[in-house]
């Protein structure tokens, strides 16, 4: 009960922090299911069966909160749908050994991704026009097959090409990916399903997660308008960085001092990161303080000037104003 009360707070965390960011539920449960000792494909099959119903609840808070694109949507979930079904046919027949540092690697380049994406200034003008098919499909074609081998990534690779693009608000970004998100997982479910049947799925660990997601679906959903993402991403970005660190220098047998190295090595990384988040999100909001300034100040004048009246020069006597002219004749 104890384990099952962790790994449903385990839920609720990955929720809020996959809601907030439109990234992370996956690669937050799937780290932590494998420091728990589960296979991988079973932790990336339970995750996804988890995901059908956390997903499904934050796509209806995200869609009534207007933060739905539903033509990113529609161009976006098929392609990943099909990437997630032949990810998860993959992952179901590659043995536990060879499936734990593949799995590990690819949860670490994407926890290593947050960190680098989010220690920058995050894009907030938008471009014009629209996004176009022919770059939504392929983009929802590898997020899918990284989000199914890896047990996550359906975020991280969609989410940041989409707000690269410019071409969406943010909080669209995140609530689209979300929403398509539940195609993507139920596809994954159905490949794990016809891969490893159905003992692959750990049914009280799905239903723990599943809990803990549902209950904080609706509040990510609200927290995307005010939660600083700058700082979130880091913050998660370094904690799948280092633990799933532990896998890889376990897998090439890495002993004596160079462990405790890497380990320091990549903590002063997470620092730096953070560091950075923190200047970017001040400068970020610098700027927009002065921006906001600016345009008060500019419409200050302008309603001033208007209150003012005419000038000097273009005052009208009034006995000209009186016969319909403004000038001498």
């Amino acid at each position: 009960m104890r384990k099952l009360l962790v790994l449903a707070l385990v839920g609720l965390v990955a929720q809020l922090i996959d809601g907030s960011l439109g990234m992370a539920y996956g690669l937050t449960s799937s780290t932590l299911l494998l420091v728990a000792g589960v296979a991988p494909a079973a932790a990336s099959a339970s995750v996804h069966l988890a995901e059908i119903g956390t997903t499904l609840a934050a796509g209806f808070a995200h869609w009534r909160f207007g933060n739905v694109d539903w033509r990113v949507v529609t161009r976006i979930a098929l392609p990943g749908a099909i990437g997630a079904f032949a990810g998860a046919t993959v992952l179901s027949s590659i043995s536990t050994e060879a499936a734990a540092p593949w799995m590990a690697g690819i949860l670490f380049t994407l926890g290593a991704y947050l960190l680098v994406r989010f220690a920058r200034p995050l894009r907030t003008d938008r471009a014009g026009g629209r996004l176009r098919g022919r770059f939504l499909s392929p983009l929802g074609l590898v997020a899918g097959f990284v989000d199914a081998t890896g047990g996550g990534g359906w975020g991280p690779v969609a989410t940041p090409a989409l707000l690269v693009s410019g071409r969406m608000e943010p909080r669209k970004v995140i609530g689209s990916v979300d929403t398509a998100e539940f195609v993507v997982a139920g596809a994954a479910s159905v490949g794990f399903l016809i891969g490893l049947g159905t003992e692959g799925f750990l049914l009280p660990t799905v239903a723990a997660l599943l809990i803990g997601g549902l209950i904080a679906a609706p509040l990510a959903a609200w927290l995307v308008r005010i939660v600083p993402a700058q700082l979130l991403g880091a913050a998660i970005g370094g904690v799948i960085v280092l633990t799933n660190a532990r896998t890889l220098i376990r897998s090439a047998e890495l002993d004596g001092p160079v462990r405790p190295a890497l380990y320091v090595l990549l903590a002063a990384g997470w620092l730096a990161a953070l560091v950075f988040a923190v200047r970017a999100l001040r400068r970020t909001r610098r700027a927009r303080a002065e921006a906001a300034n600016a345009s008060a100040a500019a419409n200050a004048s302008a309603a001033s000037a208007a209150a003012a009246g005419p000038s000097a020069e273009e005052e009208v006597p009034a006995d000209l104003a009186a016969m319909g002219t403004s000038a001498p004749r």
